[in-house]
């Protein structure tokens, strides 16, 4: 049997009649650049996230980049955030003049751990960039105590994480991307809702910071010619944000069966003993609505065990086989191996399994045989 670790023609097939008539809508208006569809998408994410404005642009990537930009994180300031993440993250920092400071990871969750944080900050601290990884919220109510307490922004990398809700203990829920001054997402055509190409978001409930993105991501201009601001270009053009509203519909849907996904994955895992094996499932913390961009376990024994679903015809991935503050090119800033240990090991013991919505049960039930019969030393 073979279980891709993603099937996107999988999910056109099904949509491929409402994507073409909506395309073809946007050919035949000749409005490519910041319409009609760009604007009816922005309405109904910032009322589907539960903020008042949100911004389309061209990338997740840029979308940080644009936060940081109006916010004014620059040359000499700090950011703090996650060394277990896509490089995007760190990049953004850096492409805007900033230092990233790194603080370890909560090795449940993946994601940036509050008690690492208040350590890190320093007189030149101006943000925290939590990352939602995975489809899971980070803990948010300690890192926005920390924020308060020293007058730090909050930029949410919601990039893997649209539809998620933190909803801890005595705090009434609320959705990735509406917690910090700002919220980021990409559509890049992998994520839970995807483009046909490159494309992101920006989220806020602050008008001030929503109209420097808007002034920002058309070159710094708010009227033709007149420029306020250096900005750069970066908008969500209107093929992508028609393809996104035939989506969006059924982003629920997907999220649902993502989640019951997860749920069956943990029952099979379960029943080989596979806690027995030495494998973690993945640990849903906080009371959060995971939303299984990925479902991602641990084992020591990641690369062989790769190796052996490979051969038997089954995708997977490694997110992330390097930790930020050990790549190559971040040499400057001086962490050395050891520093961050929890994000080290996760590195070398993190292995995603296919979730995608279109998965049959009889391929997860392949997938963790395939499993089973690794760890047992069955060939």
């Amino acid at each position: 049997m073979k279980v891709p670790f993603l099937d996107l023609r999988a999910q056109y097939r099904r949509l491929s009649t409402e994507i073409e008539k909506a395309l073809r809508e946007v050919l035949e208006s000749g409005h490519f650049i910041l319409g009609p569809k760009v604007r009816t998408l922005e309405e109904t994410l910032a009322c589907y996230l539960g903020v008042k404005h949100t911004v389309g642009v061209a990338s997740g990537s840029d979308a940080l980049v644009l936060a940081l930009m109006a916010l004014g994180v620059g040359e000499g300031d700090e950011v703090i955030t996650t060394p277990f993440t896509f490089f995007a993250t760190v990049g953004a920092i850096l492409r805007v003049g900033a230092k990233p400071v790194f603080a370890d990871i909560d090795p449940e969750t993946f994601n940036i751990d509050p008690a690492t944080v208040k350590d890190r900050v320093t007189e030149r601290t101006r943000a925290i960039l939590p990352v939602h990884l995975f489809g899971q919220c980070a803990d948010m109510a300690p890192l926005l105590e920390v924020a308060s307490c020293w007058d730090l922004r909050v930029v949410e990398d919601a990039a893997q994480a649209i539809g998620a809700v933190y909803a801890p203990d005595g705090l009434p829920p609320r959705r990735a991307g509406g917690m910090g001054d700002l919220g980021c997402f990409s559509f890049y055509p992998t994520k839970n809702l995807g483009g046909a190409g490159d494309g992101g978001l920006v989220s806020t409930d602050d008008d001030v910071l929503a109209e420097r993105v808007r002034i920002l991501r058309v070159h710094g201009a708010k009227e033709k010619y007149l420029h306020e601001l250096v900005g750069v270009n970066s908008r969500l053009d209107e093929l992508q944000a028609a393809v996104l509203l035939v989506k969006f519909s059924y982003l629920e849907e997907w999220t649902r069966k993502r989640r019951e996904n997860a749920h069956r994955y943990d029952e099979l895992l379960r029943e080989i003993g596979a806690e027995e094996m030495g494998i973690k499932l993945p640990k849903v913390k906080y009371r959060n609505h995971h939303v299984f961009h990925q479902y991602v376990i641990r084992t020591p024994r990641r690369d062989d065990l790769r190796a052996f679903l490979w051969q038997r015809g089954i995708g997977t991935e490694v997110y992330y086989p390097i930790p930020l503050h050990l790549q190559p090119c971040l040499r400057h800033l001086g962490y050395r191996e050891g520093e961050l240990p929890e994000a080290e090991r996760a590195a070398g013991e993190v292995l995603a399994l296919p979730i995608y919505p279109e998965l049959h049960p009889e391929q997860q039930e392949y997938v963790v045989e395939q499993i089973a019969q690794f760890f047992r030393g069955i060939a």
